[in-house]
């Protein structure tokens, strides 16, 4: 039922009950039916069912089946270490644990706890959950809102809708019907669940009540949203997922070339069993989840002193994919903050600087000219501005603080002013009438103030004030002043007009013959640093959407100032669209929309293959935050559902931190494909080692145990050290990248299987020459000593391949010699500690013993040296080659 259609009588009959309210017996019938007025939430997800779904990747599968290996070949560190790296990530993930239930938890916070409601015919205070369809609540300033519903009497009524509608400034409310359907904020005759009362007082019928009122609904799509796995998570499942199959299938056909080879017999069984499982050990980049978790956090912890807290470690990477930031207007890329602009004022317009309540700006004109105009927006007023943490706040109207922020910034101080005018009656503003008067006595006299719509005040004015004398208002005049009324308003301003009566002062007579002051021109102005912001997005290749409550014009002004461009709709004008996801790419701006409508546009631009930031800070925004690939609350003027609902929360509200986190977004991105290449090109080279030996007969290059100790030493801080590379150069004057880009393409793939090839024939082939320097013949055994030595150059061959090989993984696409390593100090140290490592195993006669090497002099180091920057030679050719 649209209740807004019908008048208040009619809607006391359709919902069965009239002005003296519900009995008690009857309320209770009814919340059988409907229910408590409260927001529960119907999903619960057990800690089990959270803990379990962290394993449930098959990169997790892989490591599993890692530490059963591990264990098999005895290798007890190898298996602590990938066992805590399975529980650092189940950690991980678990905290993230019941999102929906505090979005909830938060929805319900913002319920008022008491009710005044007439019960048999009395007004009572009764518990919000207990009111019921039917129900006659009142309410008045200062009043949370219990429920929706249909207003049936009131007295210059306001309400600060912002929370759940997005709009700015507090709504004048109505009793009359509205025709035809209307968005929420245009439901003016209606009041919504947990929206505040600013101004006056009213009856209202409640209509709908817990998750049947507004509020109620977002809180059912934020339960119903599902959680979409982030671009960074599907690759990796994807990688994962090959990188398994890969590995069984090298092992198998390893395991029965073996067997082929040397027949069937229990021996040759269980040799070929180890080798298979050395093997898989090789292929596993067991480091890999670890690694990718270590440069996430280390990312949100750079971002964090950039002012963006991030809840989610993956959304890092997802904000660096994202092609459009659809944001909120109010508070996002303003201040929520009412400025006055332009003033009209002696026949001229004076424009007015600075933004928001501080009071740092000046005039275009001297504001002594204009002082008494000034005088009149600060007396006639009802609200004050207070000094909270060095920050002013208004405490009332945004409107009217607006006027007394303005006045104070031509030096007029409130309380001074307040003293020396006395207020000693007042008309106080209403729907009907349009304007409110203030009537003060001075040491020498008595003055009424009047503000209002400027049609309405002209006509209670009879002289205009200019330049301090009092001339005749003309007919000419009056129809300047609303034409410069009207030029105002086409840019977007909320206009008042003021005047003054120094002769009448009684309550009947002083809004007779009033003298015009002038005009007062403000709108809740952009951040400078916002237009800023938006244009990098667009060097970035980031479309900006607007989204808002607002009005049109208001939505437009803005985005005009902000550079945002692109066709404008209404929530009205979308509900007709029939093909949304054909006209979102023309659309820059949304106005008086409502949350459904934002999930609309969400949905639309995924449909369209797009990476989506929803950024928001109100209650509305709550259920498009959670569904957008990434939602981005706001950390000040924020809501506790919206940060609830989110994946990253901006401390400052400054649009400008979006930018940072996006080029950070995108250099982990870019770091996470490095040391993927440069795990999988080592593991992919350790693999074809055993494997090429294998079908050449010979004897393995390296054994199980120096396989293990490799991955330990390379896949660990080397490969973290990648991790944490600075970003590229133009890195923010790049396109977004297709989200279907896998983290490995086709070409780097080629690259990956070259190195190992390379790796596999350095390695095999240093190992051949040791067998060979010792005197080996082809087809014989070597003994033990030759194949110790041959090994060791082999171990050592292949550990130095992967440390050239880290290096030249430092810059995707610039050369080697263009890029200044000494920049990352971590790259540099984290090398110099896996060589030192491996000189120890080497040389330390109990290590030597375990890994079965021997030491090398100084001359078998400089061969292995040299071999093994043929990888780096081969990174440089396949640079200008992909060039």
């Amino acid at each position: 039922m649209l209740y807004y259609n019908l008048s208040p009588e009619k809607a006391l009959k359709e919902l069965k009950t009239g002005e003296e309210g519900l009995s008690d017996g009857e309320a209770a019938r009814r919340r059988a039916i409907y229910g408590l007025n409260d927001i529960t939430s119907e999903k619960r997800i057990s800690a089990l069912k959270v803990m379990l779904g962290q394993f449930s990747s098959p990169l997790v599968w892989i490591l599993v089946a890692a530490v059963i290996i591990a264990f098999a070949l005895n290798e007890l560190t190898e298996a602590a270490v990938i066992l805590i790296i399975l529980i650092l990530n189940a950690f991980f993930g678990f905290i993230q644990e019941f999102k929906a239930e505090k979005a909830i938890e938060a929805l319900k916070k913002m319920t008022a706890l008491k009710a005044k409601a007439i019960r048999n015919s009395q007004l009572i205070e009764i518990d919000t959950k207990e009111l019921v369809p039917g129900d006659i609540i009142c309410l008045e300033i200062g009043d949370r809102v219990p429920a929706d519903a249909r207003i049936i009497s009131l007295s210059n009524l306001e309400v600060q809708e912002a929370a759940l509608t997005g709009e700015s400034t507090p709504v004048e409310k109505t009793i009359d019907t509205i025709e035809g359907n209307a968005g929420l904020g245009d439901m003016k005759n209606m009041v919504f669940s947990s929206t505040i009362i600013t101004m006056g007082r009213c009856r209202a019928v409640v209509t709908h009540t817990g998750k049947e009122s507004e509020i109620g609904r977002i809180a059912k799509m934020i339960e119903n949203a599902e959680e979409a796995k982030t671009p960074l998570q599907i690759k990796l499942h994807h990688l994962a997922k090959w990188l398994g199959i890969t590995v069984i299938a090298i092992a198998i056909i390893v395991f029965a070339a073996g067997i082929i080879r040397d027949g069937i017999n229990y021996t040759n069984a269980l040799n070929m069993l180890i080798v298979s499982i050395a093997l898989a050990v090789a292929a596993i980049p067991e480091g890999l989840p670890a690694i990718v978790t270590i440069s996430l956090a280390i990312s949100v912890k750079k971002m964090v002193k950039k002012n963006a807290l991030v809840r989610k470690l993956a959304s890092v990477e997802t904000l660096g994919a994202c092609s459009v930031i659809c944001t909120d207007k109010t508070g996002t890329l303003t201040h929520n903050e009412m400025t006055v602009r332009k003033i009209f004022a002696n026949n001229e317009i004076i424009n007015v600087f600075g933004s928001g309540y501080g009071t740092q700006g000046n005039f275009s004109a001297n504001p002594e000219k204009i002082r008494l105009l000034l005088t009149a927006g600060m007396l006639c007023n009802e609200s004050e501005i207070v000094n909270e943490e060095g920050a002013n706040k208004v405490i009332g109207d945004p409107t009217e603080g607006a006027l007394i922020v303005s006045a104070m910034k031509a030096g007029l101080n409130h309380n001074r002013l307040k003293e020396a005018y006395s207020r000693i009656d007042e008309i106080p503003f209403s729907s009907e009438r349009k304007m409110m008067t203030t009537i003060h006595r001075s040491a020498s006299k008595t003055v009424a103030f009047s503000k209002g719509a400027p049609d309405v005040l002209l006509e209670k004015c009879s002289k205009n004030l200019i330049n301090g004398k009092e001339i005749n208002l003309t007919k000419t005049q009056k129809e300047e002043i609303l034409k410069k009324t009207e030029e105002f308003a086409s840019s977007a301003l909320r206009v008042l007009g003021f005047a003054y009566n120094f002769e009448k002062t009684g309550k009947k007579e002083c809004e007779k013959d009033m003298v015009f002051l002038g005009l007062q021109g403000m709108i809740d102005p952009p951040r400078s640093e916002a237009r800023d912001a938006i244009a990098k997005c667009r060097r970035a290749g980031i479309k900006v959407v607007m989204i808002t409550g607002d009005h049109k014009n208001t939505a437009v002004a803005v985005a005009k100032e902000l550079g945002i461009t692109g066709c404008v709709l209404t929530g009205k004008e979308l509900e007709k669209v029939k093909n949304l996801e054909k006209a979102v790419e023309t659309i820059g701006i949304y106005a008086r929309v409502d949350p459904k409508h934002k999930l609309k546009i969400v949905e639309a631009f995924q449909k369209k293959g797009h990476i989506i930031a929803m950024t928001g800070d109100g209650v509305n925004d709550a259920p498009a935050l959670k569904e957008a690939d990434i939602g981005i609350a706001m950390g000040i003027t924020g809501t506790d559902v919206a940060k609830e609902a989110s994946d990253m929360i901006l401390s400052d509200d400054n649009f400008t931190s979006i930018v940072s986190a996006v080029e950070e977004g995108r250099t982990i991105f870019d770091n996470i494909k490095k040391f993927v290449r440069y795990l999988l090109s080592s593991n992919v080279g350790e693999v074809l080692t055993i494997f090429g030996a294998m079908m050449a007969g010979l004897k393995l290059p390296v054994t199980a145990i120096q396989i293990l100790w490799i991955n330990l030493v390379t896949d660990g801080l080397p490969a973290l050290a990648v991790g944490v590379e600075k970003p590229e150069q133009h890195i923010m004057e790049r396109s977004p990248r297709n989200e279907k880009e896998e983290i490995i393409t086709k070409k780097e793939s080629v690259f990956i299987v070259s190195l190992g090839i390379l790796m596999m024939i350095a390695t095999v082939g240093m190992f051949l020459l040791g067998l060979i320097q010792k005197g080996w013949v082809w087809g014989t055994a070597p003994d033990a000593g030759t194949y110790t030595y041959a090994t060791t150059l082999a171990f050592c061959t292949l550990m130095m391949l992967q440390m050239f090989n880290v290096i030249n993984n430092v810059s995707e696409k610039n050369s080697i010699f263009k890029t200044n390593i000494l920049n990352n100090k971590y790259l540099i140290l984290a090398v110099f500690a896996s060589v030192l490592m491996q000189i120890a195993v080497v040389n330390i006669p109990s290590l030597a013993e375990l890994f079965e090497v021997t030491a090398l002099p100084l001359k078998d180091w400089a061969y292995i040296m040299l071999v093994s920057s043929s990888v780096l030679i081969a990174g440089e050719i396949f640079k200008r080659a992909r060039k």
